[in-house]
């Protein structure tokens, strides 16, 4: 496949890619927690609506930016809220809040789009950084995907997220705020998720209420097909990243070889399953391994440590 390889069609690629690299971030520091959130989709698309209406208003863009960053973070803010001091589980949590957020930005746009935005914006959504194959839109990921990795590997929160997705009992008695922590990963979320946003916005260049419709199937898979185990405590960005190029790399060939979404979203269906799979089987062997009680004694010394 000649085109494949090719600057374009690569540049297109780590494109296509932006807005899901950018979410699968906080999605890993969820999971690992034993949480998820699958409303992340529809806080795009409302935050999209959001940006889209501030900006037909004659917002300055910059205020425009940052109104749509923070309602992004209230949106995860009302799922950390009901997550945590409600004790709803997140699943059904994020099930019910993904129905609202994509009903909302319907209500306030309906099926039309808008299409006329700032040039500096369709700029960015358009050209690569000068001399290179990288689109401006993957910048956003470039710079926060370090950030995440020290918070995650090197700091003391990247521990305390291990130990509350390894075990939360223990967690919890080890003084580890779980509550606050949890909310805090769902703001991130959706904060990032508005940074997703705008920058599908701009790759795009129209808000629509349907922006990213389905986008939370390509990122929850990229995660657990990265080795974060949806069973919490377990996973890595490194092994995220490699699942993302896999997953754009798929989509890609099969774009390329003309078939359609549908087949697509097919693929990445099996995968997931195949990651989960594989997930339940490493699980099992890791049981006869280290029995349980080896394991939560290790965490507690761990985070004892600490």
């Amino acid at each position: 496949m000649p085109n494949f390889l090719s600057e374009f069609n690569i540049s297109q690629m780590m494109a296509s890619a932006a807005e899901k690299a950018l979410i699968m971030l906080p999605m890993t520091l969820l999971i690992i927690t034993r949480e998820i959130d699958i409303s992340v989709a529809s806080i795009l698309g409302l935050t999209s609506v959001l940006f889209g209406l501030m900006i037909q208003a004659e917002l300055p863009l910059v205020l425009a930016l940052l109104l749509t960053v923070a309602c992004g973070a209230a949106l995860g803010l009302l799922n950390g809220y009901l997550v945590a001091y409600i004790g709803l589980p997140s699943l059904v949590v994020t099930l019910g809040t993904m129905a609202m957020f994509r009903g909302v930005g319907y209500i306030l746009l309906g099926t039309g789009s808008i299409n006329v935005l700032p040039d500096a914006l369709v700029d960015f959504g358009i050209n690569n950084v000068p001399g290179t194959p990288i689109p401006w839109v993957l910048t956003p990921f470039l710079v926060l995907a370090p950030i995440m990795a020290i918070v995650l590997q090197r700091m003391a929160t990247g521990r305390r997220i291990y130990a509350v997705g390894g075990n939360p009992d223990v967690a919890i008695y080890s003084g580890i705020p779980s509550r606050r922590l949890i909310t805090a990963l769902f703001i991130v979320t959706g904060a990032i998720c508005a940074i997703a946003a705008i920058v599908y916005t701009a790759r795009l260049s129209n808000a629509r209420a349907n922006n990213g419709l389905g986008m939370e199937l390509d990122v929850i898979t990229i995660v657990l097909l990265g080795g974060v185990s949806v069973f919490g405590g377990k996973g890595k960005l490194t092994g995220v990243l490699l699942a993302l190029i896999l997953i754009a790399a798929i989509r890609n060939i099969l774009a390329l070889n003309q078939i359609g979404g549908d087949i697509q979203g097919m693929v990445i269906g099996i995968l997931l399953i195949g990651s989960l799979l594989l997930g339940n089987f490493s699980t099992a062997v890791m049981s006869v391994i280290a029995p349980p009680a080896r394991r939560e004694n290790k965490v507690g010394a761990e985070i004892s440590s600490h």
